[in-house]
C-alpha cells in the first residue's frame, strides 16, 4: 500500500477538477464567474505552451515558406604577381609567361530567405544577395527557380529578390517585434553549413543591440541564443505562433561557429524595409539634418538635464530641416512624435522610418527648459549638397566618385570608394598626410560605396571623434589605415 502522503496529490487533483467543473457549470449558467481566492487560475494553465509540440507545429507550418538561395558571384581580382611581370630576374629564374594584370574568379555561397507574399517576393540579407551575378532559389519542395534582385539596403543588411513560380507560394506573416519579450522562446529555420531545413530553438536574450556590424547604421538587433551558423543568414526567427519576429543576420564568434550569441533584424524594421524595396527598389529615409550622440554626464550637466536619456545635438546642418525649425546645437531631444527618446540610435532610426514631408513634434530641453518644436522631415537623398559642406567642415576635404580609369588602374570594384579633389593642409585629413588623388575606401569599418554613402557616413560623425580611414595611396597603389580626428 502506498503511503498516505503519496495519495494526497491525487486527492487534490480530483478536488480541483471537481471545483473546475463547478466553475465551468457556473460560467455556462450565469455567464461569467470569478476564480475563488487562493485557487490557481487553471484557465491560465491551460494556455501554457508545450514546447515539444509547439516547436513541431512551428516547423511544419513555417518550413514550406523558407527557401535556400544558392549564390554565384564573379569578381575581378588584381594579380598579386603582376608587378613582377616586367622584372628580368623574375622572368629569368621562374620562366614566367606574360601574366594578366587582373583575373576573374567565381565564388559560391548559400543563404536562406523568407517568402513574404504569394507573388514570389523573398526577403533575405543584403550580404547574401548583394553582388551576386547569379541566384538560384530552392523551395522546400525541391523546385528550383532563378532569382531576380528587386532591391537592396546594405545599411540594414536586407534585400528582396523575386522568383516566378507557376503555383501560388505559401508565405509567412510578421509579428510586432516591439512586443517581443526577453526570455521568449523562438525558433530559427535555415540552412546552416548547407544543411537545408534545419530547425533550432532558443530564447530572446536581449533587445536593441546596436553597433554590432556598423556603428552608425540603422540596425537595431534582437539577440538570441537559438543556434545560428553560416547559411542561416536571411532565414526567419519565429515565435511559437509561427510568426516572424526577426531575420537572422549575424553572430558574435571567435571560432567562426555559433557561440550562443546570434543577432536578428527585428520584424518591424524588416517589414518597413521590404515594403520600400518592393515599391521603390530602394529605401527612402527621412532626414533631420543634425549630428547627434548619446548623453554623457558632462554633456548632461552642460545641457542642464537630470538624467542620461535623450539624444544630444552635437551639430546642425545649415539649411536642413532641424535648422529651419529652430533647433540648436546643444539641444537634447527627449521625445519624438509622442514617444520617449532614450538615445541617439533610437532617434536616428525613428526619423529614418518617417514618411518624407511629414511634420513631427520634438520634445527638446534647452538651457534646462522644456520646449516643443515641429520639424518637417526631409529626404536623405536630397541632403547630398548640404552634407558635402559638412564633409569640408569635418574632414577638410572635397571628394568625387572614382573614375573608370582609377577602377581599372587599382582593380577596384564598381562604385567603390571616393577620390580626394581638394585637401586643407591644416584640416583633419590633411594633417594625417592625405593628398589629392588618394582614394577613401572605408571609415571605421563601414565601406564607402560611392559618393552619397560617403557623405552620409561623415554626417553621422561626432565632433572630435577619432576615426580610422582605410585609404589607397594614389602614388603607390598601397592600401592601409590612417587615423584622424574629426573637426
Amino acid at each position: 500500500m502506498k503511503p498516505l502522503s503519496s495519495l494526497r496529490p491525487n486527492c487534490r487533483v480530483k478536488s480541483r477538477r471537481l471545483l473546475l467543473g463547478m466553475v465551468l457549470l457556473g460560467t455556462f449558467l450565469l455567464g461569467t464567474v470569478s476564480i475563488p481566492a487562493g485557487m490557481p487560475d487553471l484557465r491560465a494553465a491551460e494556455k501554457s505552451v508545450d514546447l515539444s509540440t509547439a516547436i513541431i507545429k512551428v516547423a511544419k507550418t513555417a518550413m514550406p515558406s523558407v527557401v535556400y538561395i544558392e549564390v554565384t558571384q564573379r569578381e575581378e581580382v588584381v594579380n598579386p604577381f603582376w608587378q613582377f611581370e616586367q622584372g628580368p630576374f623574375f622572368r629569368r629564374f621562374f620562366n614566367a609567361p606574360k601574366m594578366p594584370r587582373k583575373f576573374r574568379r567565381e565564388l559560391k555561397g548559400l543563404g536562406s530567405g523568407i517568402i513574404i507574399d504569394s507573388q514570389g517576393n523573398i526577403l533575405t540579407n543584403s550580404h547574401v544577395a548583394g553582388g551576386a551575378s547569379k541566384m538560384e532559389v530552392v523551395t522546400a519542395d525541391g523546385n528550383r527557380y532563378p532569382g531576380k534582385l528587386v532591391g537592396i539596403d546594405p545599411q540594414t543588411d536586407l534585400a528582396v529578390i523575386k522568383i516566378a513560380a507557376k503555383e501560388q507560394l505559401p508565405y509567412l506573416t510578421f509579428a510586432d517585434s516591439d512586443k517581443v519579450e526577453v526570455g521568449e522562446w523562438v525558433v530559427a529555420i535555415g540552412a546552416p553549413r548547407a544543411l537545408e531545413k534545419t530547425v533550432t530553438q532558443g530564447i530572446i536574450s536581449a533587445k536593441h543591440r546596436r553597433g554590432i556590424t556598423e556603428p552608425s547604421s540603422y540596425q537595431d538587433f534582437l539577440q538570441t541564443d537559438a543556434p545560428i551558423n553560416p547559411g542561416n543568414s536571411g532565414g526567419p526567427l519565429l515565435n511559437l505562433e509561427g510568426e516572424v519576429v526577426g531575420v537572422n543576420a549575424a553572430i558574435a564568434t571567435e571560432s567562426g561557429g555559433f557561440e550562443g550569441i546570434g543577432f536578428t533584424i527585428p520584424s518591424n524594421l524588416a517589414v518597413y524595409v521590404y515594403k520600400q524595396l518592393i515599391a521603390h527598389g530602394k529605401v527612402q529615409r527621412g532626414w533631420l539634418g543634425v549630428s547627434i550622440q548619446n548623453l554623457t554626464p558632462e554633456l548632461a550637466k552642460s545641457a542642464r538635464v537630470e538624467n542620461l536619456r535623450g539624444a544630444y545635438v552635437a551639430d546642425i546642418i545649415q539649411g536642413g530641416p532641424a535648422d529651419k525649425a529652430g533647433m540648436k546645437k546643444g539641444d537634447v531631444i527627449t521625445g519624438y512624435d509622442g514617444k520617449e527618446i532614450p538615445d541617439a540610435a533610437t532617434l536616428r532610426n525613428a526619423v529614418a522610418e518617417t514618411v518624407i514631408g511629414r511634420e513631427k513634434k520634438f520634445t527638446v530641453w534647452r538651457n534646462g527648459k522644456k520646449a516643443e518644436l515641429t520639424v518637417k522631415i526631409g529626404n536623405l537623398e536630397d541632403s547630398t549638397k548640404l552634407l558635402a559642406a559638412a564633409v569640408r567642415e569635418r574632414l577638410g576635404v572635397t571628394v568625387r566618385p572614382v573614375s573608370s580609369q582609377e577602377v581599372a588602374k587599382y582593380g577596384l570594384g564598381a562604385n567603390q570608394g571616393v577620390a580626394i579633389v581638394t585637401v586643407e593642409p591644416k584640416g583633419p585629413l590633411g594633417e594625417a598626410g592625405f593628398e589629392v588623388g588618394d582614394i577613401l575606401l572605408d571609415i571605421d569599418g563601414q565601406s564607402v560605396d560611392g559618393y552619397d554613402r560617403f557623405v552620409n557616413l561623415v554626417s553621422l560623425l561626432g565632433p572630435k571623434q577619432k576615426i580610422k580611414v582605410l585609404a589607397l595611396d594614389h602614388r603607390t597603389g598601397n592600401v592601409g589605415y590612417v587615423e584622424a580626428t574629426v573637426r
